[in-house]
């Protein structure tokens, strides 16, 4: 599971500046504990043994629990939203959404069609863009829709960069309609570098992201300080890694895929004045 350093190491491999320095002290805390329970999620999913993971995931909803009801939390990562969750007024909902994909990664292993794949993401991501919106004191109801697009086209942008990867882990998060529409098979997924038909399903699936991305963008202009900035940020780094996506030609399998620091930062400096 995810140590303290675990969690800030992993937090400088996501695509987008996950606390930034440019924010205040106080809300780099909160984001970091509201990161570090949605990554605690994926490592019990993915590095726990099989065979507890249900029940990991059951404990740490009944700690969810506690932490709702004025108790204290037993999960270190868990404990750490208490102050946030307090500050803010955030809802449990959000939390438990998290948890119900971590049970879904579990039973669910492919998805047929991407409009699968977004109730998917509907539990996997969007509720960390509601969490962090009731941190910024910004969550309303065109808000929260707008956040989802971004959440929704971050989370497709990650399944495409990690196409091996979650594939030794069992778990295929392409569309099951177009990769048999491209005639891609299994063996694809083993091969050293993307076969074309591979790449030709990857590059639909980020035209899609880009799609998110750009329905969602005018969230930015809808906030100011230090949210504006943290989302700015999370939407650069979507577009920075559209951009190295299409520059390694969509192969995700013969290198790793990931935005580079200096096109993050232009990307990230044009979102935050342009509002695009």
């Amino acid at each position: 599971m995810s140590s303290v350093e675990g969690v800030i190491f992993k937090a400088r491999r996501e695509n987008f500046p996950v606390a930034s320095r440019l924010l205040p002290r106080g809300y780099r805390r909160h984001l970091m504990a509201v990161y570090g329970f949605a990554r605690f999620i994926d490592d019990i999913g993915d590095e726990a043994p099989a065979a507890d993971r249900l029940r990991l995931l059951d404990i740490v909803e009944d700690d969810l629990g506690r932490l709702f009801a004025g108790r204290a939390p037993r999960v270190p990562a868990v404990g750490v939203l208490e102050r946030t969750v307090s500050t803010y007024a955030i809802p449990v909902e959000p939390f438990r959404r998290l948890v119900r994909a971590g049970r879904r990664d579990q039973a669910v292993t492919r998805y047929e069609s991407f409009e699968e794949l977004l109730a998917y993401c509907e539990l996997s991501a969007n509720p960390v863009g509601h969490i962090v919106l009731h941190v910024f004191r910004a969550a309303d109801s065109r808000r929260c829709a707008l956040s989802d697009q971004v959440c929704s086209a971050l989370q497709v942008i990650e399944h495409c960069q990690d196409v091996g990867e979650d594939y030794t882990r069992g778990r295929v998060y392409l569309p099951g309609a177009d990769l048999r529409r491209f005639g891609c098979t299994d063996d694809d997924f083993t091969r050293a570098t993307t076969p074309d038909r591979l790449r030709r399903v990857v590059a639909l699936q980020t035209t899609r992201a880009t799609g998110l991305l750009d329905a969602g963008t005018s969230l930015v202009p809808a906030l100011t300080g230090p949210a504006r900035v943290a989302v700015a940020g999370y939407v650069a780094g979507g577009r920075a890694t559209i951009t190295a996506l299409a520059a390694a030609d969509h192969d995700v399998l013969g290198q790793a895929v990931r935005p580079r620091r200096t096109r993050l930062l232009t990307t990230w400096l044009r979102v935050l004045a342009t509002g695009r």
